[in-house]
């Protein structure tokens, strides 16, 4: 292989060269076997010089002045520069306070991954080792990405990570499955991505492929483009799958299309559901006319669908996104179900997926063997939170909450630490997050730039990019190891994790527990190392880790040509899921003896609070669709040429469809103000008729910019959404993150446009002092 000069890199987008002039990245070049690179490389260009970039560490006023304490000044107060031995002065001796005074469950560890694909210097890993070696912290549990699934899968299938490490391979799906019903699409721009790198973008190819074999596609969805190339588009109303896909079951059992014999050898529970879904137990029949009403497909097109997936070796695949939304559980639970009763689970290219389009995951061959990974080491501190009800936690502690079967209480906390992530992206109801970020003692945030979370924070510390420093990169679902190398040097006063934590540590008396005595790049040496040691023990030939950044990368071991769940299929007894039946558990048992009135003991329909079908609608009548980018990883390097270039007029683009712009007196490339009761924010239209008229599709990630910083309520001039998204968990059982849709209302904005300050750091003072070396 032709290899292009310069330094070899592995971001969450893919592997790539990166050509600097020593104090920036000037190109990028994808790795030449990339079947299909992310658009989104084109963001690193110029990013680590960038003007939002945290130049030293800083400390707010307010906080440097009068000590730590509840405040509503984080977000607008300034910056005072400071070394960093007053940095680490201040932060360890706070650190010392609460654990002393109010103990380590009054610390939430919230970082939040995604910093960087490597595996040493992943922000997550190191404050979470860091924290225990003081003695632990509260922790959050799931995803935002997956908080529903990540709970109600365990109870269906014993698992939930299966489905995407060892789901059906992409090539056998392009030679097998002749119907592809795909709830929530297969949205390419997703699968640009993943969180440990990744050198192979396979999806369009697939698909291509598949197509060219005679295979057809349905991609059911409100938005036509969540799906690539040629597809059978049916547009439900946005929050109704689940009626839809109940009216598909109910036409196979009426019809005695289902496979009954699966349903009793590989399932459990299958009668029970079956009573609700043909009426008996709450006299509604899931007719194809009663979902009809509800999702608004006709009841005809519903009944065919049915039978052409039981004439045909079909796949049923439900996104992510389905599942974060109110009742996000039933989506991936009814999915499943469906495809049990069409009983090709097991069967090459049929069955049930889980995430196609939502990641570069799903499909892609895993490695069979564990990765280098950091110890993050034990955390004693029992308290949890799911990842999404951080709010909740911070206005109410001592509150009493339930999840997953327990009732649990919120514990009190004084420090917020956070490194690598942030949360103005992942979270809803951003006024409410501001309210609550304003109650702790002190908020500590490690990052590059002065992203809405940084310059919330009371003590900022400047970390390094992973353009300049060494790493190694991996992830479960890609072949190549890669040595990462450092493109620039470091950027100002910045320094990675891993050696502010070392310096934090030994003030704290838990230096050699933190660092083992190991400098990062013998930490990088030593994991190299270990894993080498253990496939070498199990025969698989590795190079010596000099050997090994030489040459650049490592081609690992795959498991190609996987089905979702042949295992099971082939021997249910000897090959049994980690359910309390073995099986899949249509009926749950354990779900249904929680007694929770938003998730009961099978998939079901229940009607959201935010749908186009409830009272809510007469106030906010435009179901607004919160997806990710296109441009961007989450809120990654929004200020970079790829994602600046897709704004309007700086504003981050909404897309409507013509009949409701027209109604509104909206013309394409406008500005406009998107409001409902809890905020409001600015968008660049876009015209686009690939969508329901009732629908408008505004993406996550905007550096959140409101006008008045100092007012919790004010309307975010630069497009941020989840001052609009309610802060509600899916329910009981989960409480998974709902951000994914929201009613709204849209007006065109005649005032004089607002100057987008959303990358400029905060008014900073005092006199930089350069670090003790």
């Amino acid at each position: 292989m032709t290899r292009v000069a310069g330094a070899q890199h592995m971001g969450h987008w893919g592997m790539f060269r990166a050509e600097s002039d020593g104090r920036d990245v000037t190109a990028v070049h994808p790795q030449a076997t990339d079947s299909n690179p992310s658009p989104v490389l084109g963001n690193i260009v110029g990013s680590v010089t960038h003007r939002s970039r945290v130049t030293a560490p800083a400390v707010r006023r307010g906080w440097l002045e009068h000590g730590p304490g509840p405040t509503d000044k984080r977000g607008s107060d300034e910056f005072v520069e400071v070394s960093w031995g007053e940095l680490t002065d201040l932060l360890s001796n706070e650190l010392r306070r609460v654990v002393d005074t109010f103990g380590n469950n009054a610390i939430y560890g919230g970082s939040y991954g995604w910093a960087s694909a490597g595996r040493f210097h992943h922000a997550q890993s190191q404050v979470h080792r860091f924290l225990n070696c003081i003695g632990g912290y509260t922790r959050s549990v799931h995803s935002y990405s997956l908080g529903a699934t990540g709970v109600i899968m365990p109870h269906v299938l014993g698992a939930h990570w299966k489905m995407f490490s060892r789901s059906t391979s992409w090539n056998v799906i392009a030679a097998h499955t002749e119907l592809l019903v795909a709830f929530g699409g297969v949205p390419v721009k997703n699968t640009g991505i993943n969180h440990g790198g990744t050198s192979d973008h396979p999806t369009v190819g697939s698909l291509d492929a598949m197509r060219a074999r005679g295979g057809q596609i349905v991609t059911v969805s409100p938005l036509r483009n969540d799906m690539s190339g040629d597809a059978r588009w049916i547009a439900p109303r946005p929050g109704t799958d689940v009626a839809m896909m109940l009216a598909l079951a109910f036409v196979l059992a009426d019809e005695k299309l289902h496979d009954t014999a699966f349903l009793e050898k590989y399932c459990e529970g299958y009668p029970e559901f079956e009573r609700y879904l043909l009426g008996i137990t709450d006299g509604t029949p899931k007719t194809p006319q009663w979902a009809s009403t509800i999702c608004g497909i006709e009841a005809a097109e519903i009944a065919d669908l049915a039978r052409e997936m039981a004439s045909k070796r079909t796949m049923v695949t439900v996104t992510w996104s389905l599942q974060r939304t109110q009742h996000g559980e039933q989506a991936p639970w009814m999915g499943i179900t469906l495809a049990s009763m069409l009983g090709r689970i097991g069967v090459p290219g049929g069955g049930f997926g889980h995430g196609y389009g939502s990641m570069n995951e799903p499909g892609l061959a895993p490695v069979p063997y564990p990765l280098p990974t950091l110890p993050q080491g034990i955390n004693p501190v029992p308290d949890l939170i799911p990842v999404a009800a951080v709010s909740d936690m911070l206005l109410d502690p001592g509150g009493e909450f339930d999840y997953n079967g327990e009732r649990l209480t919120y514990p009190d906390i004084k420090v917020v630490y956070w490194a690598g992530g942030n949360p103005f992206h992942h979270h809803q109801d951003l006024g409410r997050l501001r309210r609550a970020l304003g109650r702790p003692d002190t908020v500590v945030v490690h990052d590059p730039y002065w992203t809405p979370m940084a310059k919330h924070a009371d003590i900022v510390v400047p970390s390094t990019t992973s353009l300049e420093r060494s790493d190694l990169s991996c992830t479960r679902n890609d072949p190549l190891l890669v040595a990462m190398e450092p493109a620039v040097a470091r950027f100002a006063d910045s320094r990675d994790d891993y050696d502010t934590f070392a310096e934090l540590a030994a003030k704290l008396g838990v230096g050699e527990q933190f660092t083992e005595g190991r400098s990062s790049q013998q930490w990088l040496e030593h994991l190299y190392g270990q894993w080498r040691g253990y496939l070498r023990a199990g025969g698989v030939d590795t190079p010596e880790y000099e050997n090994f950044r030489r040459e650049g990368s490592f081609r690992m071991q795959t498991e190609d040509d996987l089905t979702f769940l042949q295992d099971f299929r082939s021997d249910p007894v000897g090959n049994a899921l980690r359910t309390p039946s073995g099986k899949i558990e249509i009926f749950s048992a354990t779900v249904a003896s929680f007694d929770y009135d938003d998730c009961r003991g099978h998939p079901m329909w229940f009607e959201p609070q935010e749908w186009l079908g409830g009272p809510r609608a007469q106030q906010f009548p435009l179901h607004l669709i919160a997806n990710q980018p296109r441009t961007r990883l989450h809120s990654q390097l929004d200020h970079g040429a790829v994602s600046r270039n897709s704004k309007i007029q700086g504003r981050e683009p909404v897309r409507m469809h013509p009949s409701a712009a027209a109604a509104r007196g909206v013309s394409d490339g406008e500005v406009v103000r998107v409001f409902n009761d809890r905020g409001s924010c600015l968008a660049g239209v876009i015209i686009d008729d690939a969508m329901l008229e009732s629908v408008v599709q505004l993406s996550t990630g905007a550096w959140y910019d409101p006008e008045d910083p100092a007012d919790p309520d004010s309307m975010c001039k630069h497009g941020s959404v989840n001052v609009l998204t309610a802060d509600e968990g899916s329910s009981a059982l989960a409480r998974g993150c709902t951000g994914q849709h929201v009613l709204v209302e849209i007006e065109r904005y005649d005032e004089p446009l607002p100057p987008i300050t959303a990358f400029d750091p905060p008014v900073r003072s005092g006199v930089r002092t350069r670090p003790e070396r």
